[in-house]
């Protein structure tokens, strides 16, 4: 159950200052972030001399407990749902905009600035200020309608693709959802919410040839090459090889050569086993300690990478995530199960896994290599 004590603390001039303190935690309607004190802008005398002073502090806690008290019934008709008693004059562009910078200091560059993004879209859509409450279901709605509608920010060209679209829209929910966790608004709003369905993309990959290829291509910047290759022998993203360090590299005889990763939600450590191609890249880094490959950032990684895969030949859209599913893929291809692939790439489900099989579905090439006729002047 919420609760709201009145506390004092210690100011200037023999004074106290009359302050809230609730919890569990309210949301500051000034900056949108959780806070435990609200301060009353109320003063007593800490030493009353006289009695004009007692008077002044006996009416002056009397005032406060009265907000005190108000402040209480406000919370406590919030928790059941009482929402026209609170008064909700929380910023939730200011609200959003505290869940954006969370992502940012969590270190995550790539979910940042989809959600930076988001907002920026939802501030074209609504403007740099709007109380919560006036959130209403034509937000909901006429927001979803604009993401498929508007052009896109950056280019100034062409409309948002559906997929990006829907990222967005995903994330602007998973603040109302917050909100709604925080009392600020009710699920009635949620309820209208309609996700914007992602069109299934096709996932390039390169061949085994294809990587021989690019090995033995030459690059201006050798340790993206190992980074790449080293993806594609392993199914790690980016970050997982950029903050690879030398003490997380195991061998003994019963698990061979791997590497201990940690999950990001849950912290737990496991050991991801290595090929003997992968690790003979780890072996040929110069450094024996720290970070395995250095500490490079992705923006270094771009124009090299790009480079590289012209020089060598291959027409094909690759970005450095295209080596995960090269590895992928080929482990499909080559009789993996899906339910060990999904494990060897870290996702929760086997539906995240099954895009893959998409790609490279043995069954369908089977199936139309059946029909083998002899042709005359065919081979």
């Amino acid at each position: 159950m919420a609760n709201v004590t009145l506390r004092k603390k210690v100011i200037t001039n023999n004074k106290f200052s009359l302050f809230l303190d609730y919890f569990p935690p309210i949301i500051n309607p000034k900056t949108g972030k959780p806070s435990r004190r609200e301060f009353l802008k109320l003063q007593i005398y800490a030493k009353p001399k006289d009695d004009f002073e007692k008077i002044h502090n006996k009416r002056t806690l009397e005032l406060a407990d009265l907000v005190r008290a108000k402040r209480l019934t406000q919370i406590r008709d919030k928790e059941f749902g009482f929402k026209e008693n609170v008064n909700l004059d929380v910023d939730f562009i200011e609200f959003y905009k505290n869940i954006v910078d969370d992502y940012e200091n969590k270190g995550s560059k790539s979910n940042y600035f989809s959600w930076k993004s988001s907002l920026d879209y939802f501030k074209v859509f609504a403007g740099n200020e709007l109380q919560i409450k006036l959130l209403s279901t034509n937000h909901i709605k006429n927001f979803r309608a604009f993401l498929l509608d508007t052009k896109n920010l950056r280019t100034k060209k062409g409309k948002l693709s559906i997929n990006t679209a829907s990222c967005y829209y995903k994330n602007f929910i998973s603040v109302l959802k917050k909100a709604n966790k925080e009392n600020l608004i009710t699920n009635s709003l949620l309820s209208d919410a309609v996700f914007i369905k992602e069109e299934e993309t096709y996932r390039e990959y390169l061949s085994e040839e294809e990587l021989k290829t690019l090995w033995k291509t030459e690059i201006k910047l050798e340790i993206v090459k190992d980074m790449a290759i080293f993806s594609a022998l392993t199914g790690l993203r980016f970050i997982d090889i950029k903050k690879l360090l030398w003490e997380n590299v195991h061998s003994d005889k019963h698990q061979g050569d791997y590497i201990k990763l940690k999950e990001k939600k849950t912290g737990n450590l496991y050991n991801h086993p290595l090929s003997n191609n992968a690790f003979s890249i780890l072996k040929k880094q110069k450094n024996k300690e720290g970070y395995v490959f250095g500490d490079i950032e992705y923006s270094s990684i771009i124009k090299p990478l790009s480079e590289w895969i012209e020089s060598s030949g291959i027409y094909k859209k690759i970005t450095f995530h295209n080596f995960r599913h090269t590895f992928a893929t080929l482990q499909l291809a080559n009789g993996t199960d899906i339910y060990t692939v999904s494990k060897l790439l870290g996702h929760k489900n086997v539906s995240t896994t099954q895009v893959y099989a998409k790609v490279m579905d043995k069954t369908k090439l089977e199936a139309v290599n059946r029909i083998n006729l002899n042709l005359d002047g065919l081979s």
